[in-house]
């Protein structure tokens, strides 16, 4: 389970394609640029407020459903982290770290046992500022071109992964991302004429003019809003806005306006409170509120009137003596709702929950700061104590307007600390003063840390190390320039190899060099030393190292050393070349893995045989790396779908057809692959008649089953991706040995992503692992496609003994074409012909046969069909049989039909069966399953695998 946070840092910035260069076009000054919590970003008038355009990302956070003790909670304003649960029931604590800080202090561990690891990775978004199309995205491993275009607009956003995982439970405790976009800060000299007050719980905004405190305009954007930016000077600054309680923004809008005619009565407000309450000495407090978007809990600060009910500080769980109330209402998911101006009272019975904590939905009173050991190695960089640790952004500070706006009286709410929440927070709260005992810890702790930093400094520099230590640094050096300069100069090819579809995760520079020390020589590999390569030299090496795009000859392979296609982990990188004057693609692998590379060559020269298998050619090495020329391929699964434009001739099913007849062949070679995912299926280049092949790639998990097996072990660890791995293969239990099974569950998610068009049956990527376990699955996108939710459910199986065989799926009706169905009709009622009606085939194709007819299929076709059907014989019109007689019989006789009834059948065989299974859906899976006694026949070999062999 992971979310996503955002407190947003953009970098904006227009460009103009010039003969001369590039110049800065103004951004126009009537735009507004709001965030809300479901990852939108709309570019909103300013004098409005009506959308523009919206650019639609990932949800700003995506938390776990499941909390486990403690259950962590963010803020989607800044990253932010507050606590529920623990080890003394303390009810919700703000922890004094944020998620860009724990991955900037990972890895580390905890003194509790908890392990932490963290990444971080940049990304710019290219959109279109006059439509929001995004064009394009740019990361360190990749750079699309892009069409010119006179005016683009840069998005920039970092993303910050981490990861806790519980040594003493062995289990995985909480898993995070935190996507930063960011804008600088607003310019406070500068006299801003509007305030902007946002709603905490839904996604109202309203506009107010400070001056006159006249209510501009209100927009509801359908989800709370997390941030409000503007375009000043030369990039999108952060807008002055205000969070408040939903009820309290109506009841303070509605107070403001009340008096003004009917100048605003398009409002609509939820909660209407007496004229008296809204007087000029409304006080805001601050407070969390802990809101729920889909299944994700988040919690942010915000301002509530003295209308509106709060849950006390520590108290997360109702005491079992609490009276009940019906202003309390618990959801299923356990979590209560509390409607305002109530007292806050609790259901009896209310704490069953062993596991779980329940969390009141609502306000709660400020949390103290949680005196936390979970990061006692934490680093001296980061500031650590009972202060915000983010500091207090802009707009907070600039909160008075609003004040003077909802309030009328400004210095009397600041002598209650203000309405900004942290402010107050300091104010309030004595626990946001650092304790003298962390003090001492903090002060052991730089002295440790001195000490330990001038002791690696001396062992450092103490003058013991070898020439031929030297000599290995010196080659990392050149490595990492050379490799710096190649990924300064990739161009972006329309071909690619399989190993793009290596994580783009990778860091090209680290990932690429060798490890710091020499590892172990392979009995495969030339013995010669570091060393006596620099000191001797080598064309080749020269090249590599120093090129600048020269052609690399290696025996039988050439390459360019700039014209990269793809790279991964442990320093593999992929390159367009030549081999024996056909391109190819060039696999360069680091001596280190050069057995793995042995292993996936053998493999690829007993399977490359297939049409669907990529195809391999030659492997060289040389002193420093091995090579192997493969075949050079057009793109990905992936890119077809995510881009299926580009490849609009394709038919999706003809390629899952042919990845299932790769696979297939693999499985008849007792290969399992262990990594199937739409990034490792290829698409082959066009040939000569235009024809495109789905190809299997990436043989590097691949295993080969020794005769007489039918498992394989997990000695050397899980392979695959995650959230593409079957569920026994996590579990590894002695009863469930992973089998090839588990390519035919890869597959099956496979499908649903290329017929969905992008999705997973399991979800997405952050949940997706976890669901896989539970067996969880959704295939909403096949509710009509009957013959592909059948095929589908079955891959996916959660028990392996239950999913079909490659070969077993390759017979499956969603393969079948318009003609092979018609025939399979035909075929199953010339055999129940001449059957009684109580023979075993005709009883069971006849079982539930309601539903398939639709209680009288004569009711569904058409006025000239059942005018012809009856001058000739009488059907039953709720028998299937029946049915399957009368599509034989008009088939037989289509064309002695009366042309009105040749146009209602349409052509043979496609409009024929279209006709037909259009209107009775389920009739062609219902017979496949009905006929299966008849699998051993002769006649229905081409629809069934024979018994003995599945």
């Amino acid at each position: 389970f992971s979310w996503c946070g955002s407190s947003l840092k953009f970098y904006f910035l227009y460009v103009t394609h010039q003969v001369g260069g590039v110049k800065s076009v103004t951004l126009p000054e009537s735009l507004l640029f709001v965030s809300t919590l479901d990852g939108s970003l709309h570019a909103v008038s300013k004098q409005s407020g009506d959308i523009k355009w919206t650019l639609r990302e990932d949800p700003i956070i995506q938390v776990p459903v499941y909390l486990s003790e403690p259950g962590f909670l963010p803020d989607p304003s800044d990253g932010s982290l507050y606590v529920l649960g623990g080890k003394h029931k303390e009810g919700l604590m703000k922890l004094p770290f944020t998620i860009p800080e724990l991955v900037q202090s990972a890895p580390c561990r905890s003194s509790d046992g908890i392990l932490y690891t963290g990444k971080k990775q940049d990304v710019w978004f290219v959109v279109d500022p006059e439509t929001g199309e995004k064009q394009t995205s740019l990361t360190t491993s990749s750079s699309d071109s892009i069409c010119p275009n006179s005016r683009l607009l840069y998005i920039g956003r970092t993303e910050y992964m981490i990861t806790m995982f519980d040594t003493k439970t062995q289990e995985l405790r909480w898993n995070a991302t935190y996507n930063d976009y960011s804008a600088p800060p607003y310019d406070e000299k500068q006299d801003y004429k509007m305030a902007h007050l946002v709603s905490s719980g839904d996604g109202l905004v309203v506009t107010v003019d400070r001056e006159s405190g006249d209510v501009l305009w209100s927009q509801n954007y359908g989800s709370p809003v997390v941030g409000v930016y503007l375009y000043s000077g030369d990039s999108l600054r952060h807008a002055p806005h205000l969070s408040l309680a939903m009820e309290t923004l109506r009841f303070l809008t509605f107070s403001s306006a009340h008096d003004q005619a009917d100048a605003h009565s398009t409002l609509k407000w939820s909660y209407q409170f007496v004229k008296e309450q809204a007087t000029a000495q409304t006080q805001l407090v601050p407070t969390l509120y802990v809101g729920k978007l889909d299944s994700h809990l988040y919690a942010s600060t915000s301002l509530v009137h003295h209308g509106i009910s709060l849950v006390p500080r520590g108290l997360t769980l109702a005491r079992i003596e609490g009276p009940e109330t019906s202003g309390v209402t618990v959801r299923e998911r356990g979590e209560c709702e509390i409607t305002p101006s109530t007292d806050v009272r609790y259901p009896l019975g209310s704490i069953n929950s062993k596991k779980n904590h329940w969390l009141l939905i609502g306000h709660h009173e400020l949390p103290p700061i949680a005196h936390t050991t979970m990061l006692r190695d934490f680093p001296g960089t980061l500031q650590h104590s009972g202060e915000a640790v983010i500091p207090p952004r802009p707009h907070a500070s600039s909160a008075s307007p609003f004040q003077k706006v909802a309030h009328g009286n400004s210095d009397t709410n600041a002598n209650r600390g203000g309405v900004d929440g942290r402010t107050s927070e300091k104010a309030e709260s004595p626990a946001a003063v650092l304790p003298v005992y962390m003090t001492r810890d903090l002060l052991t702790l730089a002295v440790l840390t001195l000490l330990l930093a001038g002791w690696l400094a001396f062992a450092l520099t103490y003058p013991t190390v070898t020439q031929q230590v030297k000599a290995q640094r010196q080659l990392e050096e050149a490595l990492e320039s050379r490799l710096q300069r190649m990924q300064a100069n990739i161009q972006t090819g329309t071909v690619v190899s399989s190993d793009t579809i290596l994580s783009t995760h990778t860091n090209l520079s680290s990932d690429s060099l060798p490890a710091s020390s020499d590892p172990p020589p392979s009995p495969h590999t030339p013995s010669h030393s570091i060393s006596d390569v620099m000191k001797n030299g080598s064309s080749e090496h020269n090249l590599t190292l120093e090129g600048n795009g020269e052609e690399v000859q290696v025996g039988k392979i050439s390459f360019t050393s700039t014209e990269v296609l793809g790279h991964g982990t442990a320093g593999t990188f992929v390159f367009r070349g030549r081999f024996d004057g056909r391109h190819v693609a060039v696999k360069r692998i680091l001596p280190e893995c050069v057995e793995v590379a042995e292993r996936e060559v053998q493999l690829l020269r007993e399977s490359d045989t297939h049409p669907n298998v990529i195809r391999y050619f030659c492997t060289e090495r040389d002193r420093l790396f091995t090579y192997i020329a493969i075949e050079l391929c057009a793109a990905t699964l992936q890119q077809y779908v995510e881009d299926p434009t580009c490849f609009h001739e394709l038919n999706p099913i003809t390629l899952l057809e042919q990845t299932m007849c790769g696979l297939s062949h693999l499985h008849s070679l007792n290969i399992v692959h262990r990594d199937l995912k739409p990034r490792n299926i290829l698409l082959s280049v066009p040939n000569a008649l235009g024809q495109v092949r789905a190809v299997i790639s990436d043989f590097g998990l691949c295993k080969k089953i020794p005769d007489g097996r039918s498992s394989f072990s997990l000695r050397s660890g899980i392979p695959g991706t995650e959230g593409w791995i079957a569920p026994e293969v996590l579990r590894d239990t002695p009863e469930n040995k992973p089998t090839a099974a588990v390519d035919v569950f890869s597959a099956g998610c496979v499908f649903y992503y290329v017929l969905s068009s992008g999705q997973h049956p399991f979800g997405d990527a952050l949940r997706r692992q976890v669901n896989i376990l539970s067996g969880e699955y959704l295939l909403s996108h096949f509710m009509e496609d009957i013959h592909a939710l059948d095929l589908i459910e079955q891959m996916i199986s959660a028990e392996a003994e239950s999913r079909p065989s490659t070969a077993c799926v390759l017979k499956h009706p969603f393969f079948w074409s318009p003609e092979k169905q018609l025939l399979f009709f035909q075929d199953v009622s010339d055999r129940i012909e001449k059957e009684p009606a109580d023979s075993p085939i005709v009883v069971r194709l006849e079982t539930a046969g309601r539903a398939v007819v639709r209680t009288n299929w004569r009711m569904h076709i058409s006025v000239p069909l059942q005018t012809d059907l009856r001058r000739f014989r009488t059907y039953k019109g709720n028998s299937v049989r029946d049915l399957l007689r009368a599509m034989r019989n008009k088939k037989h006789h289509y064309h002695e039909l009366p042309p009105d009834v040749q146009e209602t059948l349409g052509e043979l065989p496609e409009g024929f069966v279209n006709y037909f299974t259009s209107r009775f859906p389920r009739l062609l899976m219902h017979t496949h399953t009905a006929l299966h006694m008849c699998a051993h026949e002769r006649l229905f070999h081409p629809y069934y695998l024979p018994p003995n062999t599945q």
